[in-house]
């Protein structure tokens, strides 16, 4: 209609249209009325020509090619929102922060951010979310539906692309690589982590304490500290953790299975963390650096114990002597002399020592090695 005129009105909420046929179709949107129903799942829909496109799941049809990349989609609003790809616009502006978007409902999505709305709640649990992708995502963790399956080790998924960045564990491919330093990731998450140690960024912090942290993750887990709330409960020792991951990490200590496995050497670790670790025992690299006297560690932790020899502090006292000490292993090591307790023996003499080094020591002198060379 080129006069504009509507004078089709709705009884339900007063919008007008130009047609009847318009106004019959949206009158279902108040009634729940979907007469259209899809003969493959039973899902039903308002219209005839959405139960069409619908179909298109079904029959893997894509009738919508791209011209330039000659991707196929089996919706023309899903082409057309492709093609920005293409021509990098990004016409839709965020009044709030001015990040641009090529989508209207990109934006629309985005300003749930700064007004913290979550309109999308869950029927089993209530708990809210701001998009409804997510809340999808959330309730197939009470169906327990994992219908994707690892064809390499049988791990199922809920989601495809779970499935999808899970079959990189297996075909080693790091796709995310960091633009000032080279370094590549199999998971977006993990560069995006990475990238916080070049710009020392830590955007998250705590209302408690005001510690800081890179990740909003990293900085709901460290409030649980603070709850001294522990949810999750080993079924065999009773032990509790802060995390469900740490407890999946604990429990292998019980089922003794050390699924991951160092490809110089064949040690085996039941954390991928801890092989990460060792790794860099075979790559020599040290990336925690002291910023006193640029002396270089492989492990985080020992920079951590390091910097006291600088700052002079020695958090580690002994209830016998009250000698103290910068590293809880060196204290640990001392008690020994008070309990003249020796557990590293010597495999050929017998004899015993109260520290694992003196045992390294002592060993070359059954190999007539020298320990130090000139």
């Amino acid at each position: 209609m080129h006069t504009e005129e509507k004078p089709f009105a709705c009884d339900f909420c007063y919008k007008a249209f130009s047609q009847k046929s318009t106004l019959k179709r949206h009158l279902q949107t108040h009634t729940k009325e979907k007469p259209f129903d899809c003969y493959f799942c039973n899902e039903a829909f308002y219209r005839k020509d959405c139960l069409r496109t619908h179909l298109f799941v079904h029959t893997k049809e894509k009738p919508f090619v791209c011209d330039v990349c000659n991707k196929g989609f089996s919706r023309k609003p899903h082409l057309k929102s492709h093609l920005l790809v293409h021509t990098r616009e990004k016409t839709f502006v965020c009044v709030v922060c001015n990040k641009e978007f090529s989508q209207k409902t990109n934006l629309k999505k985005h300003l749930l951010v700064h007004t913290k709305e979550k309109p999308f709640a869950c029927d089993f649990c209530y708990k809210a979310f701001s998009q409804k992708s997510t809340l999808k995502t959330h309730l197939q963790t009470h169906t327990k539906d994992k219908s994707f399956t690892c064809n390499f080790c049988n791990e199922a998924f809920s989601q495809k692309s779970t499935l999808k960045t899970h079959l990189q564990t297996h075909t080693k491919e790091k796709p995310y690589t960091c633009d000032i330093c080279g370094k590549a990731f199999t998971y977006n998450q993990n560069l995006k982590r990475h990238s916080h140690t070049h710009t020392k960024e830590k955007p998250y912090v705590c209302e408690i304490c005001n510690k800081s942290f890179t990740q909003s993750g990293t900085l709901k887990s460290h409030l649980l500290i603070h709850s001294n709330e522990q949810p999750y409960v080993c079924e065999v020792c009773g032990k509790a953790f802060i995390q469900r991951c740490r407890l999946n990490t604990h429990l292998r200590i019980h089922t003794k299975e050390n699924p991951y496995i160092c490809e110089v050497c064949n040690k085996a670790f039941n954390e991928n963390q801890t092989l990460k670790k060792h790794m860099r025992v075979h790559t020599k690299e040290k990336p925690y650096v002291c910023e006193v006297c640029s002396k270089a560690f492989n492990q985080g932790h020992h920079l951590k114990g390091h910097l006291r020899v600088h700052s002079k502090e020695a958090p580690y006292v002994c209830e016998v002597c009250s000698r103290a000490f910068t590293q809880k292993g060196n204290l640990k090591c001392h008690l020994r002399t008070h309990t003249e307790e020796k557990p590293y023996v010597c495999e050929i003499c017998g004899k015993s020592f109260t520290a694992k080094g003196n045992l390294t020591s002592h060993s070359f002198v059954h190999t007539n090695e020298k320990s130090y060379s000139c």
